[in-house]
């Protein structure tokens, strides 16, 4: 009888210990990460309305004639009719590329490591 007794009282405080776990200790769980979901997802949403504000200013900005003639003349070198375009060069020469003298070469052991270069002096004796 004892025994039963015992084994009822362990049963009923593991089923009571579940309620509390299931009631309190899961639900404030995911409670939290909820709050930690919704903090991240407002963070996200500032940004994007921060970078909405922004093309909404480009895009007013796209709408004025004079903006659009400046990105044109800047960045496409147009023109109007009539007018002409010039390019100022860099004088001959100047643009050449360096040559192979006047670079010195690279270290072939620079980029190894210790042992590598005792190896090599090693195998360079025989």
């Amino acid at each position: 009888m004892r025994r039963l007794r015992r084994a009822f009282v362990g049963l009923a405080l593991t089923g009571v210990l579940l309620a509390v776990l299931l009631t309190f200790v899961f639900p404030t769980r995911s409670f939290l990460a909820q709050r930690a979901s919704i903090t991240d997802a407002r963070q996200q949403l500032r940004v994007l309305d921060q970078q909405n504000d922004q093309l909404a200013a480009r895009a007013a900005q796209l709408r004025d004639d004079a903006e659009i003639e400046r990105i044109a003349r800047e960045q496409y070198n147009l023109v109007r009719p009539g007018e002409e375009a010039y390019a100022v060069l860099p004088p001959p020469g100047a643009s050449e590329a360096p040559t192979a003298t006047s670079v010195p070469p690279p270290d072939e052991n620079h980029d190894k490591g210790l042992l590598a270069k005792a190896w090599d002096k090693i195998t360079s004796l025989f």
